[in-house]
């Protein structure tokens, strides 16, 4: 049976793993989970990422990064546009996450990117989500 929402499932992997203080958690891989991760490790909440070939379907190894006195660098992922809702937003109506502290990751017709990239190519489309 497959999943309904990916992107939901990889926010909610990363947000447990990160609230016990794991060091690694590990996700199915997919194009555009490997898009956004590669987003989160560009803009540092994240240390890096792998991909782990498996038989059935290979699984992207993301490494969590914490302060020094142990906190999570990621405070709060929020998952903007669902399968049953989504939610789109013109180039000049791009969201400013915690006023300029968080990213908002979008799906374009030029790719994936955050907020910041979208704003200076002057192109809008699906927010994603939201990182703080």
């Amino acid at each position: 049976m497959g999943m309904t929402d990916p992107i939901a499932d990889l926010l909610t992997r990363i947000r447990n793993a990160s609230a016990v203080r794991h060091d690694k958690v590990y996700v199915p891989a997919s194009n555009l989970k490997l898009r956004i991760i590669n987003l989160l490790r560009e803009e540092g909440f994240i240390r890096n990422w792998k991909v782990v070939k498996d038989a059935k379907q290979d699984q992207i190894c993301i490494y969590l990064k914490y302060t020094p006195d142990q906190r999570p660098v990621i405070t709060g992922l929020e998952r903007v546009s669902r399968p049953g809702r989504r939610a789109y937003v013109k180039s000049s109506d791009i969201p400013r996450v915690r006023h300029g502290l968080g990213v908002a990751i979008l799906s374009t017709s030029r790719g994936v990117m955050t907020d910041t990239q979208a704003r200076q190519l002057r192109v809008g489309g699906e927010h994603l989500c939201s990182i703080w």
